[in-house]
């Protein structure tokens, strides 16, 4: 790995760390339990979001929309994630599921961005502005879903002019085929470097030294 991340002008973008998604008993855990498994998500995404507090590196929490009743039913045209969160009610302001899990929480220094409705944890949010003010250039996604948010959010990164990293073991999609597209098809197109958790964790470790 070549890539080189100065801790002052790097930042961890955690996307969803919610209950319903990584918890026994969340809402979602039941579709995204066999993938998790399978990368060793949680073990990976604790490691990087330690590594990088480690090493300076500011983490960042970017969280999806805690449902609440009402959202959604007077929209023209709700996605289909939408119209789902709208019938399940996954992530629910106020409930167990709707809070991040206990590993998983905001400490001294970190950000808590603006909570986004769709797909992209840019897109009417704050989290431009909160990266620019402290002085972010490149970012590294991790959390969840592959396919959705962290696709959304990396490209969208790209898109803003970011160094976009992709942490192919600290996230999981519900299907072998969501996280084959968002990894090998479609991360290609835009992020900058695509790397495992030790790589990463490597490269901030030298960073560090």
């Amino acid at each position: 790995m070549t890539e080189t991340y100065d801790p002052h002008r790097t930042a961890v973008l955690l996307v969803d760390p919610y209950n319903d998604f990584l918890s026994e008993g969340g809402k979602a855990w039941p579709r995204l339990e066999p993938m998790a498994a399978e990368t060793g998500l949680l073990d990976h995404l604790r490691c990087v979001v330690a590594s990088a507090r480690q090493s300076g590196v500011r983490v960042v929490f970017v969280p999806h929309r805690r449902w609440e009743p009402g959202d959604y039913e007077t929209w023209d045209h709700p996605n289909p994630t939408q119209q789902k969160i709208q019938e399940r009610h996954t992530f629910a302001r106020g409930t167990w599921g709707g809070q991040f899990h206990p590993d998983f929480q905001p400490q001294a220094g970190d950000v808590v961005t603006q909570e986004h409705w769709g797909q992209s944890g840019f897109a009417n949010t704050d989290l431009d502005l909160q990266l620019k003010q402290h002085g972010i250039t490149h970012v590294v996604v991790i959390g969840l879903l592959a396919n959705t948010c962290i696709e959304s959010t990396g490209r969208f990164a790209m898109e803003l002019g970011y160094h976009v990293t992709l942490v192919l073991d600290a996230t999981a999609a519900f299907l072998p085929e969501e996280m084959h597209a968002a990894h090998e098809l479609n991360g290609p197109t835009y992020a900058h470097a695509i790397v495992t958790t030790d790589e990463l964790t490597a490269a901030f470790k030298g960073a560090q030294g």
